[in-house]
């Protein structure tokens, strides 16, 4: 049976084999992407699910719809795809059952499995996803080392057959011109899935997270498994563009989502992490009410509209030591009563920081009245933390119980009007169509690791938009302005460690290159995360003051994975624009056709110098106005490891 997409380019074709095995193959207009692969699982004490089946049932059905989000990449979003749904049952008659649902999009595919109700079986426990990916040819790769705990990681490149156990989203380009990512969508109640293969080959197999018993996923019936996905595009750009991962979702179920606001952000965060400051108490402190209290006022006068606050509770002096954190007691030094209404005097959101160390009993033993804490203070954002291993022997970060813990604190979030950036997460399977409370999340080698690591080579940001960005909004905390850490070094404590270590400190880009990610790895809550000190009397931080996060209309200017990306970025009237670079300078002509027609626009531009380079002069980037319109042809320069931002304004004819 075959399933087409509306566009007619996106093709699946079901097969069941003699032996009565479900197979699937998937075409992108005349190039096969994956081969007969398998479907099925591997059970507990039960029969598997994987050959002996007959055709019970075929639905076929289509789609045809717009929806509208609260926020978002594009305001509006359409769903259109054609489905096919196979009802399997036992060739030899008895109660064994296995559904398949497949989705065509044009922008890619998605399919999923139901187990559903068996005579005589209320439960089921899946020892193994059976699902392949044959995936033809071997196509140029970008992959992350699958880990059950943790996605901060470098992206590497090289051919298919040359990964390891890979973690999704996985992002692949095949002859000249077709582009795919694997991933999944709608994470619920299952185990997250990593792409696991032999040595040499390029066939990709689904590995599941487990229990410590070994069982994968254990589950009521019916059972209905996250959707297994494919991008699909004939350029990088449209990867991004696509909206495959969160139409696989099911709808918005807040009512009043009034409250659920993008914002942009500072916060007691990067200095602690420069050892300037600490989380624990003693003299040098972070979490301070004064401290709070400068970060407020900073905000307010900046058009900046949230502040974390990182280290405030009682833990942080021991956590590490396997002891827990008081989720709802202040250090002495800071007043969140006081902090919370000083920030609202001010017009300012107050976001909230609950690190868990990992100790989930404890942390959901606690949930109700952390949560109450919050919705009395009247905070609307919370920034989660798990890191460490879950001290829950057997558990990691992304099995069936973490998957269900995160969302249990969505929901619960939801149901008081609280916003979720969640640090050490689950990876984002498009659960943000569902829960729009649920906003952003790290899941990613962001920022910090520059400040005590070797830190990310300039072509790392340029990889995540086409890889970590695919399954949603990412929290990288760009908006570093001292990059070679020169207001800090010698400040730093940890100076001389460093220092004999050979570790050269600082971000590896420019600073223009730091403005233009904050349109480029989107984010409804964007951190601007440098210390205030950095930001006083630049010229530069003007950009981080006007632009806005939340967004109606993109569109990807030009794009290749690992080497540069220009995206554009619309609000209201205005537009947004990020382009960014890899080691490699630049220089390339963009059309502004994106911009409305009939309307001229000052173009506000923050580029790199003329002689600007990520390591050697890194600093003050060229600001300059320009007079544009729809038919404008723009030349970008992009110096190593740079970037360019501008903010695109209409113009009356007086202003003009």
């Amino acid at each position: 049976m075959t399933l087409i997409s509306p566009d007619g380019q996106v093709k699946i074709d079901f097969v069941l084999h003699s032996e009565g095995k479900p197979q699937y193959t998937v075409s992108f207009g005349n190039e096969m992407v994956v081969d007969t692969s398998d479907l099925g699982f591997d059970l507990k004490n039960q029969p598997d699910l994987l050959t002996g089946f007959k055709i019970n049932e075929v639905i076929r059905t289509n789609n045809d719809e717009t929806w509208e989000r609260p926020w978002g990449e594009t305001k509006f979003v359409r769903n259109h795809y054609s489905e096919l749904q196979i009802k399997l049952t036992d060739k030899k008659g008895t109660d064994r059952k296995l559904n398949l649902f497949f989705k065509a999009f044009d922008d890619g595919i998605g399919f999923r499995y139901e187990i559903p109700k068996q005579r005589n079986v209320d439960s089921v426990f899946i020892l193994s996803e059976e699902t392949q990916f044959n995936i033809t040819g071997d196509p140029e790769t970008w992959w992350i080392k699958a880990s059950h705990d943790s996605y901060e990681k470098k992206y590497r490149n090289t051919k298919l057959s040359e990964s390891a156990t890979v973690a999704t989203p996985v992002t692949m380009k095949s002859g000249d011109s077709t582009y795919f990512s694997i991933h999944e969508a709608n994470l619920t109640n299952y185990a997250g899935m990593t792409l696991t293969h032999q040595e040499g080959s390029t066939q990709l197999k689904s590995d599941l997270a487990s229990w410590p018993d070994g069982v994968k996923v254990k589950a009521k019936l019916p059972l209905l498994s996250p959707w297994r996905t494919i991008q699909l595009s004939k350029t990088a750009g449209g990867l991004i563009e696509s909206n495959l991962i969160v139409n696989l979702n099911e709808p918005n179920k807040i009512e009043d989502t009034s409250w659920i606001k993008p914002m942009k952000y500072i916060g007691i965060w990067w200095s602690l992490h420069l050892f300037l400051e600490t989380w624990a108490s003693g003299s040098q402190h972070g979490a301070t009410t004064e401290n709070a209290k400068r970060y407020i006022d900073f905000a307010a006068n900046h058009n900046i509209q949230g502040v974390l606050v990182e280290g405030w509770n009682h833990g942080w002096d021991t956590w590490l030591n396997e002891d827990s954190f008081d989720y709802t007691t202040p250090y002495p030094d800071f007043d969140p009563e006081e902090v919370v209404r000083y920030a609202k005097e001010k017009g300012i959101e107050f976001i909230g920081h609950q690190e868990t160390g990992g100790n989930i009993p404890e942390f959901e033993a606690r949930l109700d009245s952390v949560i109450a804490m919050y919705k009395n203070l009247g905070v609307h954002a919370i920034k989660t933390g798990y890191a460490g291993k879950i001290r829950v022997f057997g558990q990691s970060h992304h099995g069936q119980f973490m998957v269900n813990h995160y969302r249990k604190v969505v929901e619960l979030a939801a149901a008081n009007k609280i916003m979720i950036n969640a640090h050490e997460p689950i990876k984002d399977t498009g659960i943000r169509r569902t829960w729009p409370n649920m906003m952003t999340r790290e899941g990613v080698r962001g920022m910090e690791w520059n400040a005590w690591s070797k830190g990310n080579p300039p072509s790392h940001t340029t990889t995540l938009a086409f890889t970590r960005m695919l399954s949603g909004p990412v929290d990288y905390t760009p908006g570093i302005f001292d990059v070679k850490f020169q207001n800090s070094w010698e400040r730093m404590p940890k100076w001389n460690e460093f220092k004999e270590r050979g570790l050269t400190l600082q971000v590896r880009t420019t600073v223009a290159k730091q403005l233009a990610l904050m349109v480029v790895l989107y984010s409804p809550m964007v951190m601007a995360a440098d210390v205030i000190e950095n930001y006083e009397n630049q010229p530069a931080f003007q950009f981080i003051e006007d632009l806005d996060v939340n967004w109606e209309d993109q569109k990807v200017v030009n794009a290749e994975i690992g080497e540069y990306i220009t995206i554009a970025r619309k609000a209201e009237d205005r537009w947004f624009l990020g382009s960014i670079t890899n080691e490699e300078a630049r220089e390339f002509e963009v059309s502004l056709d994106f911009l409305d027609k009939g309307k001229e626009y000052q173009a506000t531009i923050y580029a790199d110098a003329d002689d600007a380079h990520w390591d050697t002069n890194p600093y003050e980037p060229a600001m300059y106005l320009k007079m544009v319109n729809a038919e404008t042809k723009l030349k970008i320069k992009l110096a190593p490891g740079g970037g360019q931002a501008i903010e695109f304004k209409p113009i009356n004819q007086e202003e003009k």
